[in-house]
């Protein structure tokens, strides 16, 4: 069976920053857009990309991500030939279990792209939300007769500290690559998206996985080792919305970003929709006393309340008198009557007791109010004060 091209998506990250959301559950299975997970938009952009040989590589806290996946046929990736697989770490005759980083991750599973046969293989993050058309990005490639072309974009000067940085010849070819530098000569940021002729990546690989001091990453080790043979190294500019929501600000300010006006990610583009798989939940119902102003709810959500502003996930409550601003509200989440909860991030099957008020405007200017954040089954009591900025678990 020949491919031309299949991916892996590496979705075994901890997500640290995250901190009190990943306790539990691995960062591609973050709830995002009051319907989705991040691993959504990923396996969303194979299918419309029309890459149907999917290897979603997992390892810290796995369960759920695994059971939300399934088959893949959410996103008509369950194929006869092809399709979605799932690849944890497994026991090698030579010893190592884990994952030790991202490259070694691929090599490990370099049996299972073999059986596909493919001319090139594309390398994902599970955990970016983008919209991005990979087919563009492989005939660049193969118009380039690259050996590895990286998707580029240009991010905010004062962020480029947190991303790889390519530095670039006039043509595009890249001729320094920068593992998050503390000085960047450029915001040309990486996005995590590879592609590479299989054969020449076999090869360093290999020579990787030798390395006893390499960290067996893609950024740290492997990319540097390709410029430094002398291999064909393209950039691919990317024009499109893209946000690695590495913290929980960013997590924040991408649900936020969904609400304005002309949004940079339009989740209603009929041409290229985001799949999920969704609950069975009735329609959401809004009470006489309940008021929803420039929102998404998701299914099953009772307002009895005021909604402002914000993302619930389904199956959330929200209690007479409560108001809910500039917030969001994941699964199963309760707000209680009175409350009062603004620019916060409420986490699965969080409760937010009676009267109770949460972050809350503390300054004149908005964006200095810092994201107050409450973990997934938190319990807040009647008529508590958590200030602005705070993080529960």
């Amino acid at each position: 069976m020949r491919k031309d091209c299949a991916a892996m998506v590496l979705a075994g990250g901890q997500g640290s920053r995250l901190g009190v959301l990943t306790k539990k559950l691995a960062k591609p299975a973050i709830p995002f857009g009051g319907k989705y997970r991040l691993i959504d938009f990923t396996l969303s952009n194979c299918y419309h990309s029309g890459i149907d040989t999917v290897g979603v590589l997992t390892q810290y806290q796995p369960l759920e991500l695994h059971s939300y996946i399934g088959s893949g046929s959410h996103w008509d990736l369950d194929r006869m030939k092809g399709g979605v697989y799932i690849l944890p770490p497994f026991v090698q005759a030579s010893g190592g279990i884990w994952y030790a980083g991202t490259a070694h991750a691929i090599y490990q599973n370099m049996s299972f792209i073999e059986q596909f046969n493919p001319a090139y293989l594309l390398v994902l993050s599970g955990d970016h939300i983008y919209k991005m058309d990979y087919s563009l990005m492989l005939d660049f490639h193969k118009a380039s007769q690259a050996d590895a072309t990286i998707a580029v974009i240009q991010v905010p000067r004062k962020e480029a500290r947190r991303f790889g940085i390519m530095n670039t010849a006039p043509d595009g070819r890249i001729v320094e690559f920068e593992e998050k530098p503390k000085v960047p000569k450029n915001n040309l940021a990486s996005m995590g998206v590879y592609i590479f002729t299989l054969d020449v990546l076999k090869r360093y690989l290999e020579q990787d996985d030798k390395d006893s001091a390499s960290s067996h990453d893609f950024g740290k080790n492997v990319i540097p080792a390709m410029l430094a043979g002398g291999q064909k190294m393209m950039a691919y500019r990317f024009d499109g919305y893209w946000k690695d929501v590495g913290t929980l600000e960013s997590l924040w300010e991408a649900n936020m970003d969904l609400l304005s006006d002309t949004p940079g990610l339009d989740l209603h583009d009929a041409k290229w929709r985001i799949s999920s798989t969704n609950p069975s939940w009735p329609p959401h119902l809004v009470m006489d006393t309940g008021k929803i102003v420039r929102s998404l709810v998701s299914v099953g959500c009772r307002i009895a309340g005021e909604v402002n502003h914000s993302v619930l996930f389904s199956g959330v409550k929200v209690g007479r008198g409560a108001v809910v601003r500039n917030s969001v509200v994941m699964p199963d989440a309760e707000i209680g009557p009175g409350a009062y909860v603004d620019k916060a991030i409420i986490g699965p099957g969080a409760v937010v007791g009676p009267g109770s008020m949460i972050g809350g405007e503390t300054t004149a200017n908005q964006e200095e109010v810092k994201v107050t954040v409450l973990g997934e089954r938190v319990a807040i009591p009647a008529k508590e004060v958590v200030s602005s900025g705070s993080i529960l678990e």
